[in-house]
């Protein structure tokens, strides 16, 4: 089995060089990019496995905002993982809304870290052994597990890896209330509340640009979120 490949996104050489480090030991190929032109330009030629994103690089303060939203106009599915001292509210909303599955503060040990990439590259790895349920369908949704494929009216829905586990959870029991506690198990991802309800959010746009009147996602006000049954 081939190594799984990350690109690290950093200004800061001896951090670049710690993360690639630890990665490496870990198994993985990872490589390293200080800057967002040399970042774009190598990525547009060849995407990896998952990427790990600044928010700021060099002169540009939102320059990691800016890589995240180029990343998704590529793939909808690239795993994405914001590691960044600005550890604030507003830019971890905002990085979760250009489409990222996770926002992390270098502040926490590498030990989190790799724990935090091998979770996204697990909730890619489940598609693979789901057995006897593939496929999942409730009326216009259809969700095909094996291959992370999700499609409202015969048309696909472009989710990222940590929205097309939310869906799963959601779909797989309509009707029944989850909590953003249950949404983030079976996602696989750790975050508040708030960054529950970006993604949701999210979710809801990304269908509605399919079908304007959808509204088959609930608030449950207090509890959580439901598929309506």
């Amino acid at each position: 089995m081939s190594k799984k490949h990350i690109v690290i996104v950093e200004d800061e050489p001896s951090i670049l060089a710690n993360y690639q480090a630890a990665l490496q030991r870990q198994g993985y190929s990872a490589q390293g990019y200080e800057e967002l032109l040399l970042a774009k330009k190598g990525l547009s030629q060849s995407l990896p496995d998952l990427v790990i994103i600044d928010v700021g690089l060099g002169d540009q303060p939102d320059g990691g905002f800016e890589l995240c939203r180029y990343l998704r106009s590529q793939s909808e599915t690239l795993p994405i993982l914001f590691l960044t001292a600005r550890d604030n509210e507003f830019d971890m909303v905002s990085g979760l809304r250009l489409g990222a599955d996770d926002y992390l503060s270098k502040d926490i040990s590498l030990p989190h870290l790799l724990a935090r990439v091998a979770a996204l590259f697990r909730r890619q790895d489940l598609a693979h052994v789901i057995s006897n349920e593939n496929t999942i369908t409730q009326g216009d949704l259809k969700i095909l597990t094996d291959n992370l494929q999700v499609s409202w009216q015969q048309q696909v829905v472009d989710l990222t890896v940590t929205e097309f586990w939310m869906i799963v959870s959601l779909a797989r029991h309509k009707g029944h209330v989850k909590t953003r506690d249950q949404l983030m198990s079976d996602a696989n991802v750790y975050v508040d509340e708030s960054t529950i309800t970006s993604h949701i959010k999210r979710i809801r746009k990304k269908f509605m640009k399919i079908d304007s009147n959808f509204n088959c996602i609930d608030t449950v006000h207090g509890m959580g979120y439901r598929w309506k049954a």
